[in-house]
Order: C-alpha cells, then sequence, then structure tokens
C-alpha cells in the first residue's frame, strides 16, 4: 500500500488535474485548435523524416557492413565473393570493452544520493533488481553499443512493461474437522491451486536511429527541443494486436484504431502505390498482402491547451488521419526517450557514424582480397604456351598424370601465373591496421604512435604507455554512455516505479558497501525530491583499475601522525569495504565484514525459540557458555518429553559449539598469559624494546608500500634481467 508521501502526491495529480481540467488520459485529439496544431506538426515531420532520407540509407549501408554483405559498392566484380570482416571485429571489439567497463564484475551499478545525507541503500537495491530485470548487461548494452558505432547514435526508449502469467501449484491443507466428528489423525492433503500473478518492471528499447526525428534538428538535447516549439517523433510498426493493445490503454481512440485495422485488412491494388511517399518512412500502410504492418508515428510536442503549454503525446496514421492525442501520461511529465549523439558536433542533434570513415577503407579491403584469391586461384593453375603451326596435335595435351604431349619440348612451354594474392593480403592487413586506429581498438595491438618497424621491438614502458591510453579512450566512450543514457535512465525508472508500483515489493539487498546481503521489502518511494542517481558501474570499474594505486594511498594515510592531522580523525573503513568490494566482489565481500549490531550476544532464551522452530543458530564468542548449556539442556528434555525429535540434533550440535567455544576461550586465556610473561623478552617478533611497539608485525605491510612483482630467484652468477641485451639489437653507443 502507498504511504503517508505517496497518497499526498497522488492526491495533489489529481488535484492539479482537475485545476486544468486536462486529465492525462483525456483524448484531446478532437478539438478544434488542437487538431489543426497537430496537423501542422505530422505534416513538418513528414518533410523530416524525408530530409533525413539520406542519412538513413547510409546508415543502412553501414549496417551492411557489419553484417558482412557484399553490395554494389564493390568496385571489382569477379569469381571470389569473399568479405573481409573488419569493421564487423572492430565494432565488436568495442562492443565488448565498453559493455565490461560499464557493467564491472564487482556487480554494484547504481549510487544513490539523499538529500539527508543518509545511504538510502534500499533504493539503490531496487535499481539494481531493475537493471536485472531490463536486461542491461545482456540484451540492451551491447545493442546500443553496435548502433551507437554504426548510426552515430545512441537511442534508447523505456517503458513500464506488465505481463501476467496462471500459475498452478500444490498446497498441503488440513482437513476441517466435522462437528461432533474429531479426526485425531489429521492428516493433510494436497490440494491444487490457480492463481494469476503479475510481473512488472521498467522496460528498455533499442531504437534505430532512421526511426528518431527531433525538430528543429538544430537543437542541443530534446529538453532544448520542446522549448522551441518543436517535437520528438518515434517511427512505429503496429500490428493489429498492438493497436488492440493501444486502445485499450488509452492511448489512440477506438474508432481511430478500428479504422486504421480496417486498412490493414484491405487488398491494396498494385497500381494503388502513393509514390510520393514511397520515398521515406511516412506513416500508414505498408507491407505486402498477409504481412501488412501500419507505420504510425509517436510524437512528443508541447500544445497550448486552456491558455498553458502542455507536453502531449500524440499519434498519427497518415493521410490525415490523427488516431489519438493526450497530456503526457507520464507523471513525471518526461519524454520516455534518451537520445545522445556518440560524439556530438556542434549545431546539429544527431552525431556523425564511427563507420563512415572506415567504409571506403572496407570497400578497398574486399576487392584486393577478392583480387588476390582470384588470382591465387590463377596462379595454382598451370599455362601452356605452344606454336599450333609447329604442333598440330593441340587437342593430344591433356592434363593427366602420366599424359605424353606429341609435341617438340621446344616448341612448348609451362608457365606459372605471378603470385600477386600476397601483395592483396597485404593490403588488406595495411586496411585493418587503419580500421582498428580509427575507431581506437586495442592501441597494445595496434600502436597509436611510431610504427614497429621504425622504432624496433616494444618495451614494457611503451605497452603500458599504450594500455593506459587504452583506457583513457574507453572511459571517455563510455562516459558519454553514463552521463546520456544511464544516469537519466536510472531517473526514469524510479519515477515509473513511483507511478506504477503501490505494493511493496521484496529484492535482494546487497546493504551497505561490504556488509551481508539480505531481502528487504521495499515500499513506494517518492519521485524526485529526496534522492539523485547516477550510474557508478563506469566509476567502480576505474577504481578496480587503481586498486594497487589505493593500497599505496591508503598506507601513506595510516602512517600520518596524529599530531600532523590538526584534530582530524582517520576512518579508513570507506576505503577498506570499497577496496574489499571491488578486489573480491559483492559475493565474497558482504561474508567479510560483519555489522557492529551483528556482534551483540542473543539471550538464550531467544536462542531457545530459534532452536524450537528449527534454524540454525551461530555461537557467540560472549556468551556465557556454562549458563547457556545448561538451558538448552532443559529445552532438549523438554522436547525429548513431548515426542517431538525433529529439532532434537540441531539443539545437540549447538550445545556441542557452545562446549567447544568453552575450550577455545580456555586455551586462549592461557596464551596470553604465556604471551605476557614472554612480552619484551629480545628476539621475539612484534615485542617492545625500549617500551615502544616495533615494525614488522607480520601481515602488515610498511607504510607507504606498493605491491610489487616477486624477484626472480636464479642460480649463482646469475645476470640481472636489465642488464640482459636483445643481440639482435646493435649495443648502445657509450660516451
Amino acid at each position: 500500500m502507498p504511504d503517508e508521501d505517496d497518497l499526498q502526491d497522488i492526491v495533489a495529480d489529481e488535484i492539479e488535474d482537475e485545476a486544468r481540467g486536462v486529465p492525462r488520459r483525456a483524448d484531446i485529439s478532437k478539438r478544434p485548435k488542437v487538431k489543426d496544431d497537430l496537423l501542422d506538426i505530422f505534416r513538418k515531420v513528414e518533410e523530416g523524416f524525408r530530409d533525413q532520407w539520406n542519412r538513413s540509407n547510409d546508415n543502412q549501408d553501414y549496417w551492411d557492413i557489419y553484417n558482412c554483405a557484399l553490395t554494389s559498392k564493390q568496385f571489382y566484380v569477379g569469381n571470389s565473393k569473399i568479405f573481409v570482416p573488419i569493421v564487423h571485429n572492430a565494432v565488436n571489439a568495442r562492443k565488448t570493452r565498453f559493455t565490461n567497463q560499464i557493467f564491472p564484475q564487482a556487480g554494484r551499478y547504481v549510487e544513490v544520493t539523499s538529500t539527508d545525507g543518509t545511504r538510502p541503500d534500499a533504493l539503490a537495491s531496487l535499481l539494481e533488481h531493475y537493471v536485472r530485470k531490463a536486461k542491461l548487461r545482456t540484451k540492451v548494452m551491447p545493442a546500443l553499443c553496435k548502433a551507437g558505432d554504426i548510426e552515430g547514435q545512441y537511442n534508447v526508449y523505456v517503458s513500464w512493461c506488465k505481463r501476467k502469467r496462471h500459475v498452478t501449484w500444490r498446497a498441503a491443507v488440513t482437513p476441517e474437522m466435522a462437528e461432533g466428528m474429531p479426526n485425531p489423525a489429521m492428516q493433510p492433503i494436497i490440494d491444487i491451486r490457480h492463481e494469476e500473478i503479475e510481473a512488472a518492471h521498467p522496460e528498455v528499447e533499442v531504437i534505430a536511429d532512421s526511426d528518431i526525428l527531433v525538430l528543429p534538428v538544430t537543437a542541443d538535447d530534446i529538453d532544448e527541443a520542446l522549448e522551441e516549439g518543436g517535437s520528438v517523433t518515434i517511427l512505429r510498426r503496429w500490428t493489429k494486436a498492438k493497436i488492440d493493445q493501444m486502445i485499450d490503454d488509452g492511448a489512440i481512440r477506438a474508432d481511430a484504431g478500428k479504422e486504421l485495422k480496417d486498412r490493414l485488412q484491405k487488398k491494396v491494388a498494385p497500381e494503388d502505390v502513393n509514390t510520393a511517399k514511397t520515398l521515406a518512412d511516412a506513416a500508414g500502410i505498408k507491407g505486402v498482402q498477409g504481412a501488412r504492418h501500419a507505420l504510425v508515428y509517436e510524437t512528443f510536442t508541447k500544445l497550448k491547451i486552456k491558455g498553458e503549454r502542455l507536453l502531449c503525446q500524440a499519434f498519427y496514421g497518415g493521410e490525415q488521419r490523427i488516431l489519438g492525442a493526450r497530456r503526457n501520461p507520464l507523471w513525471s511529465d518526461r519524454v520516455p526517450l534518451l537520445s545522445v549523439p556518440v560524439e556530438k558536433v556542434g549545431g546539429i542533434f544527431k552525431g556523425r557514424s564511427k563507420v563512415a570513415d572506415c567504409a571506403d577503407l572496407q570497400y578497398g579491403a574486399n576487392d584486393a582480397v577478392n583480387l588476390a584469391w582470384d588470382s591465387a586461384g590463377y596462379s595454382m593453375l598451370p599455362i601452356v604456351m605452344t606454336d599450333p603451326e609447329r604442333n598440330p596435335r593441340i587437342g593430344t595435351m591433356i592434363m593427366s598424370m602420366a599424359a605424353v604431349w606429341e609435341t617438340s619440348p621446344k616448341d612448348t612451354q609451362v608457365v606459372s601465373f605471378p603470385q600477386l594474392w600476397q601483395h592483396g593480403f597485404e593490403m588488406v592487413s595495411a586496411c585493418k591496421a587503419e580500421v582498428s586506429q580509427t575507431l581506437a581498438v586495442s592501441p597494445a595491438a595496434i600502436t597509436q604512435g611510431t610504427p614497429t618497424a621504425q622504432r624496433g621491438k616494444t618495451n614494457q614502458a611503451q605497452v603500458a604507455q599504450e594500455q593506459q591510453v587504452d583506457i583513457l579512450n574507453t572511459a571517455d566512450s563510455v562516459t558519454v554512455l553514463e552521463e546520456g543514457i544511464l544516469t537519466p535512465m536510472l531517473t526514469l525508472f524510479v519515477e515509473l516505479d513511483h507511478q506504477h508500483r503501490d505494493q511493496d515489493i521484496t529484492i535482494r539487498s546487497f546493504g551497505e558497501m561490504g556488509l551481508r546481503a539480505s531481502m528487504e521489502t521495499i515500499p513506494p518511494v517518492q519521485m524526485d525530491r529526496r534522492y539523485q542517481f547516477r550510474w557508478f558501474g563506469v566509476e567502480a570499474a576505474r577504481s578496480a583499475q587503481q586498486i594497487q594505486q589505493g593500497i599505496a594511498a591508503m598506507n601513506v594515510i595510516r602512517g600520518i601522525p596524529p599530531q600532523q592531522l590538526g584534530g582530524y580523525q582517520i576512518n579508513l573503513v570507506p576505503i577498506i569495504t570499497q577496496l574489499t568490494e571491488n578486489t573480491f566482489g559483492p559475493r565474497l565481500a558482504p561474508l567479510i565484514f560483519v555489522k557492529p549490531e551483528e556482534t551483540l550476544p542473543v539471550p538464550a532464551q531467544q536462542e531457545n525459540m530459534l532452536l524450537a522452530e528449527g534454524f540454525e543458530v551461530p555461537t557467540h564468542p560472549m556468551d556465557d557458555d556454562q549458563s547457556h548449556i545448561q538451558m538448552h539442556a532443559v529445552l532438549m528434555q523438554q522436547i525429548q518429553m513431548s515426542g517431538e525429535g525433529r529439532n532434537l540434533k540441531k539443539i545437540q550440535t549447538h550445545i556441542f559449539k557452545h562446549m567447544q567455544q568453552a575450550q577455545a576461550k580456555q586455551q586462549a586465556q592461557m596464551q596470553q598469559q604465556q604471551a605476557m610473561q614472554q612480552q619484551g623478552q629480545p628476539g621475539i617478533p612484534g615485542g617492545q624494546i625500549g617500551g615502544q611497539q616495533q615494525p614488522g608485525v607480520a601481515g602488515s605491510p610498511r607504510i607507504g608500500a606498493q605491491p610489487g612483482q616477486p624477484r626472480m630467484q636464479g642460480p649463482a652468477g646469475l645476470i640481472p634481467p636489465d642488464q640482459l641485451r636483445d643481440p639482435s639489437m646493435f649495443p648502445r653507443r657509450v660516451g
């Protein structure tokens, strides 16, 4: 059930709608002024789609390059039909690298900041749950990375998804006793039950760039376009089932939806074709008979209603047919479309494709490999040159095993076709290196500096520098996704959850960093008031790459004398928990640290209640083992007298753990007494000399130390590695 704050938000929203007289679900498409404005907007939208037709065609060519499809762009037409997947491999390499950077192995992707300074871990766990439900890691992000490189624009549409399932299960039920007829056995029976379960979560859809139009095209972002009187349009392809669903949701009118379905079923003559509208993806009925669909414009724009400009959602079915219009159905009044260019181009909304700079190189590599392959086929076949006047029996010169040619060897010569395929493969390798450098794929393998042939072998410093460049390039690319797509997506997730979910949900909660995971019930949250959201996956991956530097910095901080802190106190808990989680991941990190409240002892009576219910109860070091053993023994006697021996073994095991713990405490006390007697004696590690604790405690690194590689052990007289020389290189000149 909604809490008090959520009920106030709902009531305020309803009051606001009633005051304006425009409920969000009310259709406004039949109002004369609204209809005229929408028809004018849709006319501009159709013109805008025609203007970006060349861009859509280019994107289709780039997709053909990625899909390794030979097209008419190739110059050479021969026997071989080979496509070298240079761009395909480069785009896949970028997709893998970006996805792994955005979704680090630590498994924590969301950071939530509250206005009161507290850490809303439950809300962060809710967003982590929705990230998994929306399948961002496996379904959305790989497709989005590929689409961005090929089309030059990242486009996603966020909506709320509801799906119902009718489940059946077996349940053990105790039969009710009839009046006056007691049933001493009371044996449970198996009953078959049925229930309808509804699963709801955010859904993220990757949309092609050719299906997105933002007017004016000179706007920097969607909000600026809407404020300037423009529009945001998504081209939709609807079937009859989808039309029925939109009618049920109230997005389009029932009469307009029925007319649209009738047009889908109508037979169209071959000559009934509008040539002007086939030049672009204009709204209307498309496809062949039997597999037809409706192209519908879903447009977001601001319309003037009762003296106020409100953000509205409208649907257009072509030929002056407005299917429906209403206020923005989202309570947050945001556009559910998130669109950002891969690389910003000044003065235009959409970006330029990364593949555009590599298309000609890919075509050239295909021509070169097909030429080389044809040349390789020719070079494997011998060429026989003979004089037909001196060799009239050419027909007997048969290529066969142990063949006899009846001709003079002086008049016949066998030659081979030149080995031109080697040069073709060298050209392909050159194109591959240039494409890899253009798309910034693995600078450690394809160097960005001087070619290897000119500078000789690369040393360790050069490889480390190239790897650092690789990290910087990846971080720069994924930052666009983080700020333009992922962080606004998290905000939409919370706003959709606030609007559509009115019941508590139980999800897996990681709790604070490094602490134990648990199951937590999360009520509906407030919207855009107390919390700020940020995609933390990129930052987590960056910090994971700096684990060694973090260890060194922590050791330096630990060694700062208290008199130099100016009254400040050092709290290393956040550093340790973050370092542990980045190193070991969210599975092991919660098992390493325990909350202080979990370290408090549990009374013996409460342990008896849990043991009687069959729970596993651990022992606590601060327990009074003897008193606990006595009370647990009483519980065991009571269970034995009742005749129920279900949890008897667990109680016995718990008593045995107390006995072991009491024995361990006694041994530890004896060892402590011995250590106190030996304290201060020379030669004992960690002892005190002159009343001060000496360094060198086992397991404690030196202050400021940084982990390094172990030294190589070898036989006596081994030449150090830094003094070795490569025999293939000329020795350096001394002096």
